[in-house]
């Protein structure tokens, strides 16, 4: 029995929020998403202010509706870059391989991609994936992740790695 993605996208950008540059990430991403099956429970467009984000994470993940949050941008070396704190404040066990599959990869096209800090972990049940912020490297980062999120979610569901319950 497969788990069904239920997803919320969250773009994270100041000049978005403020209306003054469109959000071509987030909609990249939520395009991505529905491609994979997800349903999209809902979107937001939010600033880089770190308490509020990680608020919003945290109430996201303890939806019952919600098994993935993904994020797009605030993962870089900015001072408003807020991201990857807001959401190790939220997760309860990190998942550092995602974070890292997607860094190594992303090297192979630009050496700019080592100094991503993008995190990705679990909360309520939920995973949280951190994607970096311009529309190329949403595609190119969600390209490495997609084989694993059906499984990861359906792990986090209790489905045992040949899919059945794990509690039976």
């Amino acid at each position: 029995m497969s788990v069904v993605l239920r997803a919320v996208a969250v773009t994270v950008s100041d000049r978005c929020a403020r209306g003054e540059q469109e959000d071509e990430s987030g909609a990249i991403l939520v395009s991505l998403l529905k491609e994979l099956g997800a349903r999209i429970v809902a979107t937001e467009i939010v600033p880089d202010d770190l308490v509020p984000l990680a608020e919003k994470l945290r109430g996201y993940a303890e939806r019952a509706d919600v098994n993935l949050i993904m994020t797009t941008g605030g993962t870089g070396l900015s001072p408003r870059d807020n991201t990857p704190e807001a959401t190790r404040a939220v997760i309860e066990r990190e998942v550092p391989g995602i974070a890292e599959a997607m860094r190594a990869e992303s090297l192979k096209k630009t050496p700019t991609a080592m100094i991503s800090r993008g995190v990705c972990g679990v909360r309520s049940g939920a995973l949280i994936v951190n994607l970096p912020g311009s529309p190329a490297a949403v595609r190119e980062c969600f390209d490495v992740i997609r084989p694993v999120l059906a499984h990861a979610v359906a792990l986090l569901a209790g489905r045992s790695h040949d899919g059945t319950d794990a509690s039976a």
